[in-house]
């Protein structure tokens, strides 16, 4: 029996829901889209929330001694996200959870004396400052630790939270794609539309245009319509975790002679109360080819190297490699801002890559001024079909688990650890 069809027009449809996809599709419900986003797996999978959820300034990038195209180009990003977060900005984010309104940057004795006095200049005044002895984190407040220590004024937020918080923004906008029943087409005229398999309907949807935020996706979905530019690079990293009971959050990097943070090191919590660290930096980059216990080691080499007073004796340990995409740059060097572009050879789509989890704001921006500038302007709608229609036949897409949560399972839930701690004890207890 041959399936009904049914077309769904939309202004926009954004196939790939991390923080991209769902920052963008916030902005653009707001300005009165009508949007959906597509996701084949779930919120935030992959990337968004394999990020250690530092929103910096660019400071990180001045690690050759000076201020570089990098650090410039997202200098105003913790602004940006500040008044977001106390819902003064253009995405509401006041249900994000803060972790931490600073982090540190720290260093051994063998720290470039180059590099030392550029931090202490007037140039990064008000953006780093030197922390005294008596005001060192707890991490770093044993005898044993020398070198120097900085404070930077930047935010640490908690990404499942900002996933589940662009996503109630949007609730009833975000859906599940499964590829094996779903395909890209595009016509003679290059205009691209989507069409998806159900049980029971088959759906055409057409929008204005079509914008793909799927991380390392994008390509996959050009090749779908025949399509290779704009490319992609891939710049493999393993980031290790470890599980442990030591008490105090901690959220910094190390600095070393390379022009990457030696160890960058965020602090995280299981359901059952212990602690994570996530563990980045030059030590993930330089892991990304090693087998995963051969990184464990190296990762507890560095560990003992720069925080020899903690034992880590009774840790757990994972390792976590990811793809971080960017768009294709000369010389592969790391892009210095979000990049937006149509794609070569199709009318309506556009594709993009924030580069980093501090950049979605930006390439929201671009991505809504490429669309002013081709006229594209909501569609004179007086209620929500389309979307209705989908929600008929599509299930909504969840948030993802942390990459953490995935490593460590609890034994129990966090409510079955709660009701064991405060049961009433029973015959058998009181026979013992």
């Amino acid at each position: 029996m041959p399936h009904a069809t049914l077309t769904v027009n939309l202004d926009l449809a954004i196939i790939g829901g991390g923080v991209a996809g769902l920052w963008l599709a916030n902005r653009a419900k707001a300005a009165g889209f009508s949007v959906a986003v597509f996701e084949s797996n779930a919120l935030g999978s992959d990337q968004t929330l394999a990020s250690q959820g530092m929103i910096h300034g660019g400071m990180k990038y001045t690690l050759a001694g000076a201020l570089t195209g990098a650090s410039e180009a997202i200098a105003d990003m913790p602004r940006h996200w500040r008044a977001c977060l106390c819902g003064e900005g253009d995405v509401d984010l006041r249900h994000t959870r803060i972790l931490s309104d600073h982090f540190f940057m720290w260093s051994g004795d063998d720290l470039g004396s180059k590099l030392t006095g550029f931090l202490a200049s007037k140039i990064t005044r008000g953006r780093i400052d030197p922390v005294h002895p008596d005001r060192r984190p707890p991490l770093l407040r044993n005898n044993q630790f020398s070198g120097s220590l900085y404070r930077l004024e930047d935010l640490v937020i908690d990404t499942p939270s900002l996933v589940a918080n662009l996503a109630h923004n949007i609730e009833g906008n975000a859906f599940l794609i499964d590829w094996d029943n779903a395909q890209l087409e595009k016509d003679d005229a290059g205009v691209v539309s989507l069409r998806i398999q159900t049980p029971t309907h088959a759906i055409h949807l057409h929008a204005q245009q079509f914008i793909f935020t799927a991380g390392k996706g994008n390509a996959a979905l050009l090749q779908q319509i025949g399509l290779t530019k704009p490319m992609m690079q891939l710049r493999p990293l393993q980031q290790v975790m470890v599980k442990h009971h030591y008490p105090f959050d901690f959220y910094g990097h190390c600095l070393g002679r390379d022009t990457t943070p030696r160890l960058t090191i965020s602090s995280h919590r299981l359901p059952d109360g212990t602690h994570v660290w996530y563990l980045g930096g030059s030590l993930a980059e330089k892991g990304a080819q090693m087998a995963s216990d051969e990184l464990i080691a190296l990762a507890k080499q560095e560990l003992q190297e720069l925080i020899p007073w903690v034992n880590l004796d009774t840790a757990e340990w994972a390792t976590l490699p990811i793809d971080r995409a960017e768009p294709l740059q000369p010389g592969f060097v790391r892009p210095d801002n979000a990049f937006i572009a149509a794609a070569d050879g199709a009318a309506n789509v556009l594709v993009g890559w924030p580069t980093k989890l501090t950049l979605a704001p930006n390439l929201a921006n671009q991505a809504l001024e490429r669309l002013q500038a081709a006229g594209i302007q909501p569609a004179a709608q007086t209620t929500h079909e389309p979307l209705t229609n989908l929600l008929d036949y599509l299930a909504y897409a969840e948030p993802a688990k942390t990459p953490w949560d995935e490593a460590f399972p609890p034994a129990m839930s966090a409510e079955e650890a709660l009701a064991l701690r405060f049961r009433e004890p029973d015959d058998e207890d009181d026979e013992s």
